[in-house]
């Protein structure tokens, strides 16, 4: 691409916090006149994906509702924008990724982001990814991937990027750690007895960010930091002893480099998404963002303390998935979803999530490294049924 033409874009997600929020800071960046929008996808929400698409005008515009294609359809007649081609299901979330872009957002949570991140690689553009599962099921596939395609990769996840803009890559010798910061999330004081009583509602209500139902449930459990323990991992060549947790419960300091003469370099910023966004979009320069800016006049302390495991177990299963290898990490994920989706629907406490993880582990040895995209998906298979059967237990 040359330097001032507009940058083809491609959204995956695009109705979801991340998404919007991208959208955002492309309109911020110049809107039209800098970005052509190549496609836009999102799940069951197509009256917002039609408004979207109205202003954005992509090329391609994809529902992963298998049925929801003639929905989308209306929607968009409603929004004046029938010319657009709309498809729905999971093969067209692929065949949108796999468009030609510059950039493209993998932004679709949970496992079922992971085929189209991996088919927004081909093109070898930017992918910005901001799916913790892609790496964590399919970390060495996916990396493997990245190569292959000469495609570059930036992560997204306020912690990923902030050690992604203070790890120098030319002295990866002199790296001793990677420090991954936790707000603590809505539990952080909470005690075992309260948490085994925490409703779904309460554990949505996270005090620093604003996110969706499913990463603000992770955040309460901490299992957004087990997953991002294992992203790290494969983005950064780390071991798991080099990988480490801390509580920042301002939100502040987003991640940290240690490094072998003893420094500690942190990246810092109000803690808003639309930043990590900003810099993946506008690498490998910086540009502006539309957010707001750290005032350390204001800026009264910065707190940090260890993390609770008893309280919350999540990452003693993240070293545990991560020593175990193989297909550890999707059925880590896998559980850890399965689980999730029954306590927002009231079949098991929160407390039970962990352990509905921990003895799917226990059972399960996935051996090897997946191989191929089928692997992933097969093991990801077998720790939800295995999950299922746990949840029963604990709900009969």
């Amino acid at each position: 691409m040359q330097l001032g033409s507009r940058r083809r874009l491609t959204v995956l997600g695009s109705t979801g916090s991340i998404g919007c929020s991208t959208l955002d800071v492309v309109e911020a960046l110049g809107g039209d006149d800098a970005f052509e929008v190549v496609a836009l996808t999102g799940a069951a929400n197509v009256r917002k994906l039609a408004k979207q698409a109205a202003r954005w005008r992509p090329q391609l515009v994809v529902t992963a509702d298998p049925n929801g294609l003639e929905p989308l359809r209306a929607a968009l007649a409603d929004a004046g924008a029938t010319e657009i081609e709309a498809a729905a299901g999971p093969d067209a979330l692929c065949d949108a990724a796999g468009l030609p872009a510059d950039f493209c957002m993998a932004a679709i949570v949970g496992a079922a982001g992971l085929a189209p991140a991996l088919a927004a690689l081909r093109p070898g553009g930017v992918l910005a990814l901001a799916n913790k599962e892609c790496l964590v099921c399919a970390g060495p596939l996916f990396m493997a991937e990245v190569a292959r395609a000469g495609a570059t990769l930036i992560p997204v996840d306020s912690e990923h990027s902030a050690i992604f803009q203070v790890f120098e890559r030319d002295a990866t010798h002199a790296i001793e750690r990677v420090i991954l910061t936790a707000s603590g999330g809505p539990f952080r004081n909470w005690t075992r007895e309260q948490m085994a009583a925490a409703t779904p509602a309460q554990a949505i209500a996270h005090p620093n960010w604003s996110m969706g139902v499913k990463i603000s449930i992770d955040s309460a459990t901490m299992f957004n930091k087990a997953l991002e323990m294992v992203e790290a991992r494969h983005l950064f060549g780390m071991r798991p002893d080099q990988i480490e947790v801390v509580v920042h419960p301002q939100s502040i300091i987003h991640s940290m480099v240690g490094y072998a003469d003893g420094s500690v370099l942190a990246q810092m910023g109000e803690p808003d998404m639309k930043t990590p966004i900003a810099y993946a979009i506008n690498w490998p320069r910086r540009g502006r963002a539309p957010v707001e800016r750290l005032d350390f006049k204001t800026l009264s302390r910065l707190d940090f303390e260890p993390p609770n495991e008893d309280r919350f177990p999540a990452l003693g299963l993240a070293r545990r998935a991560m020593e175990m290898g193989g297909g550890a990490g999707a059925t880590l994920n896998g559980a850890k979803e399965t689980a999730q989706d029954a306590f927002v629907g009231g079949q098991i406490g929160f407390l039970d999530m962990a352990h509905v993880v921990a003895s799917v582990l226990d059972d399960l040895d996935e051996g090897q490294d997946p191989t191929s995209l089928e692997a992933v998906l097969e093991a990801d298979t077998r720790a939800r049924r295995a999950a299922l059967t746990r949840i029963a237990a604990l709900a009969a």
